[in-house]
């Protein structure tokens, strides 16, 4: 206890407070935050005297006292000064909103909600405020550009157009691809809704959906597959295509309606369909990667309208695990299915607990927005009739079109495996520790025999070298009559000499008549043959057994057979067992693809200059680069290959940013490496990385990297920008980014790297950017221009209808 009960003590008066009387420390006492400062003193000073204590011990517990507080009132001071990040300002934003939606709950239904939330003008700054959270602008500047009585006026008494808040643009060409965006307020309306419909749904979304949630994201999803399905016998991915049409609206408009009711917010709605601005499309491109087609209202949307998806699955999964009838037709059996089902969908995370049952079938699902993919654990005949049962409920019920003959069924222990949000999903043995142990020898067998056969070849190598440079001194010996020697096979082919022929020349024709005779065209370089015909027979030749009798043994032991090998270790039978485990693995090859479709690598693999942004500041350049490997990395952080494609995408990267510099300034690659060593530690290495990441997983807030409040900023997709022109008085420009007013001192040219196709399965991390924004300028400061480089924005914030 701070302070032990109450004194009395004789002493005067101090800070307003009797001392000659018992102090009243009731809660009153503690509620009153007039002067919390010297009330603490007088607290501790009270309870410091005693009824014989001097002035003096008194005085100097006084001092102290006021000390304490003073470092009390500095640390209060101080947690006030902290600033919050822009995550926890969005979730502080929408927790505000939330308070809102719940007070509308009325009768088991909400009610209301356009004329008592959204359409009030504290929502509608909610709303501007996360768009500008999303943007990255400062909420704390004040901007005047926006009206938010008169928008929340407008949408109250149906005034509110949506046609007239939009924007379209269209490709060149006879086939002219049409795509329409929201303007500001628009958005502003379209985030307004999203934020209200996250309160009402976010609760009720099933566990297997991944995309757009809290805590959940594609990570989360390929965990799922890799740690949570137990003994999977079959798998394939299911592709949805479909445009919106009256038949989705109507059926999701009902799907609202189950929760919802409010005619007004249907009305919105359905004027966005028919502007067609919302860009609600199945299939088409990749989602959840902040591209400008996605919108902010669409995630929502789908994930709510695949809500039925959902529940018919777990409708289906029932009846196939819990009420199959197979062999046992026993009912108290039949009743324990059923229980076990139920345990499992409540105990999901409990892994024990879903793999000690092995008596019946299985089935898995995994859903991101769009991308399904589903595994089954049982025999073919069920996999066939479940995919045909959820393509009859896809096609006939949600009315989407489905691509089933392209996605077969396919067995879990093959060897191509099957391809989920472009990553690849196999099966493989792992194996025990005294295979381990074998196969650990195996290659450090292998290595040693490499080292010594390189040993070799350089040996060979520098004796025929040797060799070489022995015959030169003698030709040039027998130009001398004393040094020459006349008996020997130079001085009788010497005869053959041109007159004035130089020794050089002369020496490099009788080479040549010396490689026609040993047929040196078969061989595959100039060291083989002076290894093949000059050292090796020079050499000893019990040298030469002894070397290739240690080749052949080595070789042989490290291709023999495992089985062969574990009987000569002890208790081989015990340690040998081996697991069979589900791999997540990048497709390295596409991302090798994908350099060289970005112009960053050549054909052949080798880095090479990025020639559109060789315009652009140094240290524009070095972001870009340093955007590309976080973000990548970040993608296929928990990927079983994430060694090698880290390896590869940060050695390609960084010496494709070093060349872009040296073919900007026109200098050796040495000197950039030299002259920008700093800013080229922006661009991250392999161990800064790993320590990047393993500080985040410890760390971090878990808001941080929560898909639901940044929907597809950290995975943003991948965009090049060519420096268009630099902006002038006489041309004046703004940041074309939502809530930023800085004026924009260059103007870039947009780049379309990919063309709009879905599924993502080649690389997951795409962008493909819609082909009606090729070449499109828009103005970005230096701030923001950073931002979209480093993924910190994505393309959804920039109002692309802002040129003018």
């Amino acid at each position: 206890m701070l302070f032990r009960g109450l004194f009395t003590v004789s002493i005067g008066k101090l800070k307003g407070f009797s001392l000659s009387q018992p102090m009243n420390l009731t809660p009153t006492f503690f509620r009153d935050e007039g002067k919390p400062v010297e009330k603490l003193q007088a607290l501790i000073c009270y309870s410091s005297f005693s009824t014989n204590g001097d002035l003096k011990k008194g005085y100097e517990k006084m001092m102290l006292a006021k000390d304490l507080a003073c470092l009390v009132e500095e640390s209060s001071h101080k947690d006030e000064r902290k600033v919050k990040s822009r995550m926890e300002l969005k979730r502080s934003i929408e927790l505000r909103v939330k308070k809102r939606v719940k007070e509308q709950f009325i009768d088991g239904k909400f009610r209301n909600l356009m004329v008592n939330v959204i359409a009030v003008p504290i929502t509608l700054q909610d709303a501007y405020n996360c768009i500008k959270l999303n943007s990255n602008v400062d909420i704390s500047v004040k901007d005047d550009s926006i009206c938010f009585n008169s928008l929340a006026k407008e949408l109250l008494d149906g005034s509110f157009d949506v046609g007239e808040d939009t924007v379209s643009f269209s490709t060149r060409g006879v086939a002219k691809e049409v795509l329409i965006l929201p303007n500001p307020k628009m958005i502003i309306v379209q985030e307004a809704i999203r934020m209200v419909l996250e309160v009402v749904y976010r609760p009720h979304f099933s566990k297997i959906s991944h995309g757009c949630r809290t805590g959940r994201g594609h990570l989360t999803a390929l965990r799922y597959i890799k740690k949570q399905v137990s003994s999977p016998s079959w798998w394939f991915p299911l592709i949805l295509n479909k445009k919106v049409d009256a038949n989705i609206i109507a059926k999701l408009i009902s799907k609202l309606e189950e929760k919802i009711e409010d005619d007004q917010l249907y009305v919105i709605i359905r004027s966005m369909f028919d502007a067609q601005v919302l860009n609600f499309e199945f299939g088409g491109f990749p989602k959840g990667h902040g591209l400008p087609q996605e919108g902010v209202l669409s995630p929502i949307l789908m994930n709510v309208y695949l809500d039925f998806f959902d529940q018919e699955f777990y409708r289906l999964s029932m009846r196939y695990e819990a009420l199959h009838q197979g062999d046992d037709k026993d009912e108290d059996k039949s009743h324990s299915k059923l229980r076990n089902w139920f345990r499992r969908q409540l105990k999901e995370n409990d892994l024990k607990c879903t793999t000690n049952d092995n008596s019946g079938p299985r089935i898995y699902c995994c859903r991101f927005m769009d991308e399904i993919f589903f595994v089954v654990s049982g025999s073919k005949d069920i996999a066939l009739s479940f995919k045909s049962e959820i393509v009859d409920f896809l096609k006939n019920s949600l009315r989407l079109d489905v691509d089933d003959e392209q996605t077969g069924v396919l067995p879990c222990d093959g060897s191509n495996g099957s391809r989920f949000l472009g990553a690849l999903v196999k099966r493989r043995v792992q194996e025990g520790p005294a295979t381990s142990a074998v196969h650990k020898l195996k290659e450090k067998v292998r290595l040693f025999a490499s080292q010594k056969q390189d040993a070799w070849n350089v040996g060979c190598v520098r004796i025929g070298k040797k060799w070489l440079a022995h015959g030169l001194k003698k030709v040039k010996e027998s130009e001398i009559k004393h040094l020459a020697d006349s008996g020997s096979t130079l001085s009788k082919v010497s005869c053959f000499r041109k007159a004035g022929m130089e020794t050089d020349h002369w020496y490099k024709v009788l080479m040549k008549v010396w490689l026609q005779d040993i047929k040196a065209k078969a061989a595959e370089n100039e060291e083989s043959i002076l290894s093949k015909y000059v050292a090796e027979p020079a050499l000893p030749h019990e040298l030469k057994e002894s070397y290739y009798e240690f080749m052949k043994c080595a070789d042989e032991y490290v291709s023999s057979e495992t089985a062969t090998t574990l009987a000569l270790l002890p208790n081989s039978s015990s340690n040998s067992g081996s697991v069979t485990i589900t791999e997540i693995l990048a497709p390295t090859d596409a991302i090798k693809k994908r350099l060289f479709r970005y112009g960053l690598t050549t054909s052949e693999g080798y880095p090479r200059a990025a020639s559109l942004l060789v315009l652009q500041d140094s240290i524009q350049i070095i972001d870009w680069f340093s955007g590309i490997v976080r973000r990548w990395l970040q993608w296929y952080q928990d990927y079983d290959n994430f060694n090698e494609v880290k390896l590869l995408i940060s050695s390609l990267l960084r010496k494709s940013c070093v060349r872009t510099l040296a073919t900007k300034y026109r200098i050796h690659e040495s000197e950039i490496e030299k002259q920008f060593d700093s800013e080229l530690c922006r661009i991250p290495s392999i161990e800064e990385v790993e320590q990047e990441l393993t500080y985040e997983t410890s760390y971090s807030h878990p808001f941080d990297n929560d898909e639901a409040l940044m929907y597809g900023i950290s995975y943003s997709g991948l965009c090049l920008l060519s420096l268009a022109r630099m902006v002038s008085q006489s041309r004046p420009c703004n940041c074309f980014v939502l809530g930023c007013s800085v004026a924009a001192p260059s103007v870039y040219t947009l780049h379309v790297m990919e063309r709009q196709k879905f599924p993502g399965w080649k690389t997951g991390f795409t962008s493909c950017i819609h082909p009606s924004l090729n070449k499109r300028r828009i103005g970005l400061c230096k701030k923001h221009l950073k931002d979209l480089y480093l993924g910190h924005i994505s393309l959804q914030s920039i109002d692309f209808g802002a040129w003018k």
